[in-house]
């Protein structure tokens, strides 16, 4: 490579396990367009994201801070007015952001009305949009029930497929997320026995497909002006629920291609109260039964074929117009997915299906030549993507934005330039306050709280609310089955308390002092005095002339009796 990354391509996918990669290990899903981007840069194996929910973990990714110093720790919990994301950091660069597809971000409307910030204005869109300028923002969750809508944003991809023939009032569910039964039913996909089923859709017309059409046309958009760089999200929906994908991928995989789920009747034991409120919940009560695996598994392989397949067709785009020779791609997921592992279903806690995730990143930049093709298994966190986009447009963290971003740039690790761990620790963090879980424990909000903190062996995660600890040795177990949490052996207490003090030194940083940076303090430091501000002066002789020299001179009246 002899090119030099100008541009960014962010690519998300939705709810993907880092294990459901070829380039990961997975002995029968190929994914051989994700796996070349990974010969090309750095896989990273051990990325956890802050939150393994999609709100909280894609605010931390867009701020590049963690779920408690933003503050929108849940899906539907607004990203309040004043917190700065990656679009506006890298906006002071000249660099544009722009998003294609999800951000599950909702907009602090009341504090934009209280600071008389209109909501048609650009600093109003940008404030409403996570700080992107939207070519096309589709969260793909245009589920309907009793209530309305979940999401009353419009649809661009309803109003596609509606162009497209497709007679219905919501085709994303009629169509695009729904098979059709013997009787000539809509099968819908929220129904995981209809995962047996292809969605009734042609397979051009599906999610996938479609956002990676808008990602090329926007390509294209910018190829006709080629002067400023830009940072494009392209983050798709899928394999996101619901399970359904249309042919061919429909019947590309069997329950002869499922890796055995990684679970054991000990967990149901002395379980953690937490723990085992999301094993019995409805989707832990469903993803136990053999039946939903062997249905829904194969289907969720064909959704990450498919879009295996679609980055195929990106990447191909990207070559022929010359972008693949300037643009930094990069491919994660903003949490993963349980599929039964655990006796569980979809995420939320913090074993590695869940709150691990890939991160594949490509860098064109001649200073990269050396790692590609490079396994990376350090240490790493999702809110580091912000800082390394910083750097990689040309930003100096230290002293500028270091006091606002929280993660670490990769990109010296990208260019060979250091080979010692970025962090000695990962954490993560999730508040379960809304969820029947909290409910049925009697915990109340301030205390539906769950902490994670792991290097790279052990993994510790700490409950509010009086409850004991877990622990699991990734060592001896790698596979996460057995919990030490209750444990009183001598080197389990010792570890306990070990990640516990880290837990805590994290939690006593400094995440709210972001309107002055190191450099600022280290500037401001004794500088009152020569402003006037001289406390501890008894008779003037512990300062210099020059700091007291206003202090002197003559007085021109006299308001105070004569001695």
């Amino acid at each position: 490579m002899s090119g030099k990354a100008k541009n960014i391509l962010f690519i998300m996918f939705d709810q993907l396990r880092f294990d459901y990669l070829s380039c990961y290990g997975h002995p029968h899903l190929h994914t051989p367009n994700i796996d070349k981007l990974a010969s090309k840069g750095v896989r990273f194996t051990n990325c956890y994201v802050q939150s393994p929910v999609c709100g909280s973990s894609r605010m931390s990714f867009y701020t590049g801070r963690y779920a408690s110093s933003h503050g929108a720790l849940w899906n539907g919990y607004p990203l309040k007015v004043g917190e700065m994301t990656m679009g506006d950091h890298l906006r002071t660069l000249g660099m544009d952001s722009y998003l294609i597809g999800k951000t599950h971000m909702k907009a602090d409307i009341e504090g934009m009305n209280r600071l008389g910030i209109p909501a048609d204005s650009v600093i109003g869109a940008r404030t409403a949009e996570c700080g992107f300028d939207v070519f096309d923002r589709d969260d793909g969750l245009w589920a309907e029930g009793p209530d309305g809508f979940y999401d009353q944003q419009k649809s661009s991809y309803n109003e596609y497929l509606t162009s497209k023939g497709y007679d219905s009032e919501n085709p994303w569910h009629d169509y695009a997320n729904s098979g059709i039964d013997d009787k000539g039913e809509i099968a819908s996909g929220w129904m995981m026995a209809h995962a047996s089923k292809p969605a009734n859709i042609r397979e051009e017309d599906s999610e996938t497909p479609y956002m990676t059409s808008r990602c090329i046309d926007f390509i294209d958009q910018m190829d006709k002006d080629d002067s400023k760089p830009w940072m494009c999200h392209l983050s798709y929906i899928k394999p996101h629920w619901p399970y359904i994908v249309p042919e061919p991928y429909h019947s590309m995989y069997s329950k002869d291609d499922i890796v055995p789920v990684n679970r054991h009747d000990s967990e149901k034991i002395n379980t953690h109260p937490v723990f085992e409120q999301f094993m019995n919940n409805v989707v832990g009560q469903a993803f136990r039964r053999d039946d939903v695996l062997e249905t829904v598994i194969p289907t969720y392989m064909g959704l990450i074929k498919q879009c295996d397949d679609q980055l195929g067709r990106l990447f191909e785009h990207l070559e022929t117009t010359g972008r693949m020779d300037d643009t930094m791609i990069v491919i994660t997921a903003d949490h993963g997915d349980y599929m039964g592992d655990h006796w569980l279903g979809e995420k939320d806690l913090f074993h590695e299906p869940s709150v691990k995730v890939p991160m594949i990143i490509y860098d064109p930049s001649a200073e990269a030549d050396g790692t590609r093709g490079m396994v990376c298994d350090e240490l790493t966190e999702s809110i580091d993507l912000a800082a390394t986009f910083f750097e990689a447009a040309g930003g100096e963290l230290a002293g500028n934005v270091d006091h606002i971003l929280e993660g670490r740039s990769l990109l010296s690790m990208i260019h060979g330039k250091i080979k010692e761990p970025v962090r000695d620790y990962a954490f993560s963090e999730y508040d379960y306050s809304v969820t029947p879980a909290a409910a049925k424990l009697g915990i109340n909000p301030r205390d539906a709280q769950l902490y994670m903190v792991t290097d790279k062996r052990w993994k510790y995660i700490f409950a509010e609310g009086d409850f004991r600890p877990m622990l699991f040795d990734r060592e001896s177990d790698p596979n996460e089955l057995v919990d030490f949490g209750a444990s009183e052996l001598p080197e389990h207490v010792e570890v306990k308390s070990q990640l516990f003090k880290a837990l805590s030194q994290w939690w006593r940083r400094v995440n709210q002092r972001t309107t002055k940076s190191e450099k600022d303090l280290l500037n401001m430091r004794g500088k009152s005095r020569r402003k006037g501000i001289v406390l501890g002066m008894y008779d003037g002789t512990e300062v210099t002339y020059e700091i007291k020299s206003k202090f002197h001179g003559k007085a021109r009246q006299r308001f105070t009796p004569s001695t």
